[in-house]
Formats: C-alpha cells, structure tokens, sequence
C-alpha cells in the first residue's frame, strides 16, 4: 500500500439539515460492495447518528482524530468532532448551524494542507443560511480559494470542471447572468483557465499530454463573423496563445457537435465559455456520477454534482452515487498528485 493510500479523504459535513449526512452515511454503509475509499466525517457525531437513527441505517459511528481514520473506517464511519454543535431538524436550515459548517470545511482543509488527509471531499452547502449569519463569500468555491490564500500566501484562480466517465467540461465564465458573459470573457481569461486546466489535467489526472477542445461563444462560433465577432476577436486569439505556450489547444470550434460520442474521442477537456454551455452536456451525459472539482488550489478538492435537497433529508430517498463518485475520485487524483510529485 503506498502513501496516498494510506491517507483517509477529509470530509466536511456540509448543511446537516440537508442530504450530505444522507449520502454519507449511505456512502460508508455500502463501501464494501461500491469501493468507496477510507474517509473521515469532520462533524457532529450525536447529529450524524440522530440521522442514521431516522434512516433505519446500522451505522456504527466513532469519534477519532484523523490519524487514525483509516485503520478505523473499516469497522466504523470515523467522525472528527466539531466543537460546534448541530441542531437536528431535518430539512430545515438554521443559521445557528454556521459556524459548524464553516469550521468543517476550515479543518478539512487544514487536515490536507498539513498532510493528515490526502483531499478534500465537501458535502453540499446551502448559501442563504451562511449569508444570514454573515458569510460573505459567493459560494464553497471562492471561501476554498480565500482559506488556500491565507494558508499559503499566494493568489489563487480557482477553476470549476465537472468530471464524468464521458466528459470534463470546465466553463471560463460561472455564475454570472448571461447577458454579462460578453463584458467578462477576454482573451487572457480563457488563456488563464485553460493553462489551469492543462496543469491539473497533468498533475491530478495522471493526463501527460491534455488537449483541450474549446466552445466557441456564439452559435457555429460565430459563422465568420456574421453570428457575431467575438469568437474571431476573443476565443481565436486564446487558442493561438495557448498553442504557442506547447498547450494541445484546438478551436473555437460550434458548440453544438463538440459532445457527441466521435468528438470526445478527440480532447481530454471541453472548455466552453459559460456555465449552461459546459454543465448541459455534462449533466446529460453524467448526472448521477458526474464529479464537481475544483482546479487550481493547493489541495485536491471534490464534491458531489447536487445540492443539499432539503425535502429529501432523511428520508432515505437521496441517491448517493454522486458522493460516491467524489471520493473515488478524490482518492484517484491524489495517488496521481504523488506519482507526479515523484517524478
């Protein structure tokens, strides 16, 4: 057994009143028959088996420090204790429950930086809490990248893929309105997030030589300028640069016949250029085992592709195929991070 696997993944509960404990749970229950790598839960333990409890699932659940998670995850789900406690409600959020959700992920993320953990596996949060108890981040992605920054002083560009067995996709643009992709997207930013990728790609994936297929913005990439001169004026010359950076770029190409079967035979990556452009091909080709990853951090970070589906906490009903998808990936991406290390 070499190094990485000897590291357990570090999980964070997420919004306990959501299905992340679900899932977890789940996840730990059928382990021997899905594979699921050795991981620990940073939580609440009495919440976790409240939970368990209501799911009828025989879950035997132990307080441990990560050092010793994976010689115990055999026999028993490893919780590393919160100093926080949880409220129990189920499918309720509660403000009260902040300060536990956001230390999970600080101690996930401290448990791998510090080499105790070999990933970070985050279960869903939920935003509308945090923000009333005064978060002040977009999302799990840009607090990942503000505690990265602060741990090792240096800027990160955090960069989203959803990871599939047919397809990754990574949009340059996210969470912004559509009308506003045309002012955000520009040449350097697509060069930046591809350079990411193909980094990762490498480093993570185990992928020697990435190539990179990249959207067009507009319908048929523009059609030469008369569907509009963005592709012409924008992508094209993002695909040169990269090219002359010895990246295996190729592009804008029409968006509309990148996915099919014969043309994801051709690139390890899709990169378009906003966020339904990626995550519809994505989610249809991958819905149950797509794997959301963020590149570009100094930690290995997975999450399942679903968010915290209030209405089906504890009621045995959430599927835990995309958790499960995220640990395995985790644990994958890590044992390539040391062979590349070593090398």
């Amino acid at each position: 057994m070499n190094a990485a696997s000897n590291l357990p993944l570090a999980v964070s509960i997420g919004d306990p009143a959501g299905i992340g404990p679900d899932v977890i749970l789940k996840s730990w229950s059928t382990r021997g028959a899905t594979g699921a790598p050795p991981f620990y839960v940073i939580a609440d333990p009495d919440q976790l088996r409240a939970r368990a409890d209501e799911m009828k699932l025989d879950v035997s659940i132990r307080s441990c420090d990560a050092d010793n998670a994976t010689e115990l995850f055999r026999d028993v789900l490893p919780v590393v204790p919160l100093a926080t406690k949880f409220t129990t409600a189920i499918g309720s959020p509660d403000t009260r429950n902040a300060a536990g959700i956001i230390e999970s992920i600080d101690r996930a993320v401290g448990d791998t930086m510090a080499g105790r953990a070999g990933a970070v596996v985050t279960a869903p949060i939920a935003k509308n809490p945090l923000y009333e108890a005064g978060f002040r981040y977009p999302g799990h992605t840009e607090y990942l990248a503000a505690l990265a920054e602060k741990l090792t002083g240096q800027a990160v560009r955090p960069v989203m893929m959803l990871a599939g067995p047919k397809l990754r996709a990574v949009p340059v643009t996210i969470h912004i309105p559509l009308r506003n992709v045309f002012e955000t997207l520009t040449t350097g930013l697509i060069v930046e997030t591809c350079r990411i990728v193909h980094h990762d790609l490498a480093q993570h994936f185990g992928i020697a030589k990435p190539r990179l297929a990249i959207a067009g913005l507009n319908p048929h990439a523009g059609e030469g300028g008369a569907l509009g001169h963005e592709d012409d004026d924008v992508v094209r010359p993002a695909v040169a640069r990269l090219r002359d950076l010895g990246i295996d770029a190729y592009g804008p190409l029409p968006a509309d016949t990148m996915f099919h079967d014969r043309a994801r035979a051709g690139y390890d990556a899709a990169v378009c250029m906003y966020h339904d452009q990626a995550l519809i091909p994505a989610k249809a080709l991958g819905f149950d085992d797509s794997v959301n990853v963020t590149l570009g951090l100094p930690f290995i970070r997975t999450s399942p592709d679903h968010g915290t589906a209030f209405d089906l906490a504890g009621t045995s009903k959430a599927l835990p195929e995309s958790f499960i998808a995220a640990l395995r990936l985790a644990a994958e991406m890590a044992e390539h991070s040391l062979r590349a290390k070593a090398a």
